[in-house]
């Protein structure tokens, strides 16, 4: 009987449930088995489409961060921002994803900056630009005008302020960023089956 009832609720995910994941976030697109569509549609969909809190934004944002100007925000597929806790991005400046970005929770992400002077007036809008295969630890600030590359990994706690290199690991230490060669990363996201 358990067995029996596991199965139903499996059928009803895959068919009814990811139905209706896909008419609430038409730009959700992750690879198959990441999450389950209840967890999904309880987590996020809830707060974002009955609370309206991030409510326009078409994919999952969790209901503890912000993103403002979702509009300006071009991304990839297998990556959502703002689906972690306490994320805060200020996409008015532009921000560009690529395939299988992941942002850990309390990351912040400005892609303006205020005038020097007076505070309420914007400079010069640079944006930012985060390449393919990048994970980015909690904890972490990105700052406008800086483009980070393909399969680049940055450690919690750091705080981004000039452009990464390609195949890069990034963490902090006592004197500051450091900046460590990787090899290219193996996976490639286009190649899973997505759901």
């Amino acid at each position: 009987m358990k067995k029996l009832l596991k199965n139903f609720f499996l059928i009803l995910d895959d068919t009814i449930f990811k139905w209706i994941v896909k008419w609430l976030y038409p730009q959700y697109r992750r690879r198959k088995g990441y999450q389950k569509n209840i967890n999904i549609l309880l987590r996020y969909a809830i707060p974002q489409k009955i609370f309206r809190i991030n409510g326009s934004v078409p994919w999952p944002v969790d209901f503890r961060s912000k993103i403002s100007g979702w509009q300006y925000i071009e991304k990839g597929i297998c990556c959502d921002p703002g689906d972690n806790p306490g994320l805060y991005i200020n996409a008015s400046g532009g921000l560009k994803l690529g395939n299988n970005v992941a942002i850990a929770a309390n990351t912040t992400i400005t892609t303006t900056n205020h005038d020097m002077y007076d505070h309420r007036k914007i400079s010069k809008v640079k944006g930012v630009e985060i390449g393919d295969n990048v994970w980015i630890g909690a904890n972490c600030s990105i700052v406008a005008g800086v483009k980070i590359g393909n399969n680049v990994t940055i450690g919690a706690g750091c705080v981004i302020r000039k452009s990464i290199p390609d195949n890069s690991i990034v963490v902090m230490d006592e004197k500051g960023l450091r900046i460590i060669k990787k090899k290219p990363y193996r996976w490639n996201v286009l190649e899973e089956e997505l759901i």
